[in-house]
């Protein structure tokens, strides 16, 4: 619901339609979208125990889909990185640079690159017979569950999947960690702690998904086992998929005066037309 208001006032309030916000708003499409796709079965599985079944295509196409927009959000992630150096360090000339053609053809690509990234991490998983067992210990198709199912060795697919997951993650986070140092030097160098202040909170909604988007990603994926830890890596995939997605309007508003100025902008319309 809160996820659905950010897009509805970033599409529709003109004091939104800037580049940061058009950025935020797919990676709110994106959280929604990861959350359509695995709480539903996680649900079905807790009102109707044992009645948890799934196909095998129906498997595919979940695992597929989660890992596409879990890649297409750390790119994400990456390219807001980049827009908020660009609005820190080379603010007067950041609507030249961060114009709507630009911003539109960045996430286009990042979006395509997502679901063409996985085709290949998607097939090698099933790729294997499946004979040990056909119950996944977990409430959706976990990758490092699967791999614990073929009657084959999966030790070496484990390592090619691992070594993707390495390049994925530091793909996306040279540009955030580069972006970033230009940043904070830039801001070191205002003389005023209220400049040091405003120059952090344009920031701060993005670093806060970048810290926990990461550490999820770390934790869940750069293992070259990754069919260890079955138990702690539900806990995090059900914060992933549950907890942040339901955390993210708040860390959207955080420290942004102008989120804040536009809802309660709403709310006081709102209210107004139910007196009349």
């Amino acid at each position: 619901m809160g996820n659905s208001v950010i897009i509805v006032i970033v599409c529709v309030d003109k004091h939104l339609q800037s580049p940061m916000y058009f950025f935020f708003s797919h990676l709110t499409v994106l959280e929604i979208l990861t959350t359509s796709i695995v709480v539903p079965v996680m649900l079905w599985g807790l009102l109707l125990p044992g009645m948890q079944t799934v196909s095998l295509t129906a498997c595919v196409a979940q695992l597929f889909l989660y890992l596409a927009l879990g890649i297409t959000e750390f790119a994400l992630l990456g390219a807001m990185a980049v827009d908020r150096y660009v609005a820190v360090c080379n603010l007067l000339r950041y609507n030249l640079i961060m114009n709507s053609r630009t911003c539109t053809w960045m996430v286009t690509v990042l979006w395509v690159i997502g679901f063409l990234f996985q085709i290949w991490p998607v097939y090698a998983t099933f790729q294997f017979t499946f004979c040990k067992s056909s119950v996944v210990n977990n409430f959706f198709c976990d990758r490092g569950q699967l791999l614990k199912l073929p009657c084959d060795d999966a030790l070496f697919t484990e390592f090619l999947l691992f070594l993707m997951a390495v390049f994925i993650i530091v793909g996306s986070l040279i540009p955030t960690i580069v972006s970033y140092t230009y940043i904070i030097s830039t801001i070191l160098k205002i003389p005023s702690p209220c400049g040091w202040r405003k120059a952090f909170s344009t920031c701060a909604s993005h670093f806060t998904f970048v810290v926990i988007g990461y550490g999820t990603f770390l934790f869940l994926y750069m293992k070259p086992k990754q069919t260890q830890a079955a138990q702690s890596n539900r806990v995090v995939s059900l914060m992933v998929v549950v907890v942040t997605p339901f955390l993210n309007p708040f860390i959207f508003t955080f420290q942004n005066d102008k989120v804040i100025e536009v809802l309660w902008d709403g709310v006081k319309c709102c209210c107004h037309l139910f007196r009349n």
